[in-house]
This record gives structure tokens, sequence and C-alpha cells, in this order.
């Protein structure tokens, strides 16, 4: 049964039908409706988890480390600056293979300070060893939640569920929140192999020499790269017993359309809307939506569109210096595999409007463009 909820109630209502042992929480706009929410439902008697607010988003994630090392389903959300604040926790989660699920509600990083939303925060983050997924409603976010937590568990990978602040967490919208029963049926209790036992003493996150830390990261990197097949696996077993579909990729609009527009996220909305205008004036767009930004599905991309002549990437996040981050790694998917003119063009950043004319306008230039990143602010 569908629920007008705001986003981040759903997703908040979402965890705690995942059942996590223990939530830490510390706000942060504009993800803190989500841990507010969680707190409600533990004061009210509606959640058994331990919840712990502690004295800093390091704080928070660290306090994870141990409740997840000693055998514990894990929670936190964090947004922006208090994501940057984690970054060496980040990078030891990964390497400790701890299967913890987080949300960031994408927000602009300082300076200067600005709580609005764009993606810069996440992508980051991109080579620390977490997968990293994007929600592109309300509706998908809870159920890619649902999804971090059956991949994570069973890679031992960490997991960083991604929707745009204020645009999708504080929008209230239809949802039908994925109930503890079909959980269950899709998500099994954790039970890890190895944990912290004083009865049976081990060690996480010890020394690691030359002689033995290359193997590791290698190890690391492989098994992400090979997550991609197991994520594509269980989006289809997740469709099977919720009814709702989740891809890595897909494609919207016009299957013959010579030029493609790339993003991902809310904004997917707005651009759908564009192609569909442009389309039924005559013109020939196509939209191509990513979900996985870690692992990158790259075979998926160019099997959908490595034959198009223009691709569009809209990014809402910038390699200060280089180029939209999303661009960068089209164009390092196609190299000596396309022959697609690929342009970047930079909407959105401090949570500047993004509009279907603007949409419109990347479209018009994106096969006569010279400049391989362009700024669209109006």
């Amino acid at each position: 049964m569908k629920k007008i909820l705001e986003g981040s109630r759903a997703v908040a209502e979402t965890i705690n039908n995942i059942k996590p042992g223990v939530v830490s929480a510390y706000p942060i706009t504009p993800q803190t409706h989500i841990v507010e929410d969680l707190a409600k439902f533990k004061a009210n008697g509606e959640a058994d988890y331990e919840y712990v607010r502690t004295e800093s988003e390091f704080g928070a994630l660290s306090l994870l480390i141990g409740a997840s090392a000693a055998g514990s389903r894990t929670y936190t959300a964090t947004s922006s600056q208090g994501l940057l604040l984690m970054t060496e926790v980040i990078f030891n989660v990964a390497g400790l293979r701890l299967p913890i699920v987080m949300t960031d509600a994408n927000r602009s990083v300082s300076g200067p300070i600005n709580i609005w939303n764009d993606q810069q925060d996440a992508v980051t983050m991109r080579d620390a060893g977490w997968l990293m997924l994007y929600g592109e409603t309300n509706q998908e976010t809870c159920d890619l939640h649902v999804l971090a937590y059956k991949i994570a568990e069973q890679l031992l990978i960490p997991v960083m569920v991604n929707m745009d602040g204020f645009v999708l967490t504080h929008t209230v919208e239809p949802v039908d929140v994925p109930e503890t029963t079909q959980i269950k049926r899709y998500l099994p209790d954790w039970q890890p192999k190895e944990t912290l036992d004083v009865a049976n003493p081990m060690t996480f996150g010890s020394f690691a020499t030359p002689a033995h830390y290359f193997e590791i990261r290698q190890e690391l990197h492989e098994d992400i790269i090979k997550s991609q097949k197991v994520i594509a696996k269980e989006m289809l077993e997740f469709k099977k017993i919720f009814g709702r579909k989740l891809s890595l990729v897909e494609y919207y609009g016009d299957e013959s359309a010579d030029t493609v527009i790339v993003a991902v996220g809310s904004v997917l909305g707005t651009i759908k809307e564009a192609a569909d205008e442009l389309n039924q004036a005559g013109q020939k767009v196509g939209v191509l939506k990513i979900t996985s930004f870690r692992p990158f599905p790259a075979d998926e991309i160019i099997k959908l569109i490595g034959s198009k002549k223009n691709i569009a990437v809209i990014d809402k996040s910038l390699s200060l210096g280089e180029e939209g981050v999303f661009a960068g790694e089209l164009r390092r998917v196609f190299y000596g595999k396309s022959s697609a003119k690929i342009t970047g063009f930079i909407m959105g950043l401090g949570g500047r409007d993004i509009t279907k004319d603007m949409v419109k306008n990347a479209y018009e230039q994106a096969s006569t463009a010279k400049e391989e990143t362009i700024f669209i602010g109006k």
C-alpha cells in the first residue's frame, strides 16, 4: 500500500523495517530528518535497534565499525561536510570489509558554505572502496536500501545509497515502503562468519606490512569489479519479490536517437520531460540513467549507447580543473570502443535550478559544441 511520505521519512521507515541492530546519528542538513525519524521510532517503542547519538559524523561511522565487527547490522546517514569529516573512517570501513550501509543526502560542499543540493560530496569518495548507488525517486531510493544490505552482507563491501538533498529528502510523494515480511523473503538475517568475541579473541584492521598490504588492496579492487554481476542478479531477484524494477543502467526515449543525455539522480525526471517534449516535436533524443557509480557499469553503457553519435553528460559535480565527474567516467569508458562525441555539461551546482530549457540547450549543443565542458547556469 502506497503512503504519501516525505522522502526522509520513507527512508527511515524502510531502515526500521530492515531491522538493523545499531543506528548511529549525528545531525547535518539535509539528512537530519532521517535520523530524527529513526530516533522517534526508538523513543516510541516502534524499533528494536540500539540508537546512539555521537559527537560528530566521524564518531558516527567509527562507532559502526565496532558494532559491525561485533556482528550487528548497522546504519547511519550523513551529508556534505559530514561525509568529508568521515573520510578517514570511510576508507577504514572498506578496508576492513565491513558491510555497513549509509545514506548520503547529497549536498554541495564548502566553501563558501551552501546547504543546497548538488552531488559533489559523494563523488569525492569514489576511490574509497564503497559501492555507490543513486536513486532517481524516493521509491527507488527506498528500494536501493534493501538491495544495499543484500549486496553488502553478501560481498562484505560497504554501500553508500545517494539521494538528492531537499529534492528528494524533503519532497512528499507516494511511496510503497518495503514491508518487513517482504524484506525477510529477500534479505536474510545477518549472520557473519567472523565477529569480535571476548571468548574467541580476533583482530580487525591489524598492521599490514608491504608483504601483505598490496594483495589486500588488489583483492578489494577485484571484488568491487566482480560485484557488478552480483548486483545485477540481486536486482532481478528484487523484482520477483517486490514487483519493482531496479537496474544498473536504463535507457529511456527514442531508441533510434543519435543524441543521448546521460545523468544520475533526481534530475533525470526533468531530463525525461524535456526529452519527451523534444521527441514530440520531431527531434530524436534518448536518456541514459546510471544507478551504479561504483562499480561503474561500463559494458552495459557501451552496449546501450556506444553506437550513438553524440553523448551529453549532465553533471551536478565538478572535478575542479578537469571536468564533470561522470563526463570523465564516460570518456574513459568510451576510449577506443566508440567514436561518439562526448560533451560534459555542468549544471545545478550549489542547488541552482535545472530547467527543461537548460536540458534542451545541452541537447542542441551536443552535436556542435567544440568545448568538452560547458557550464549552463540559466
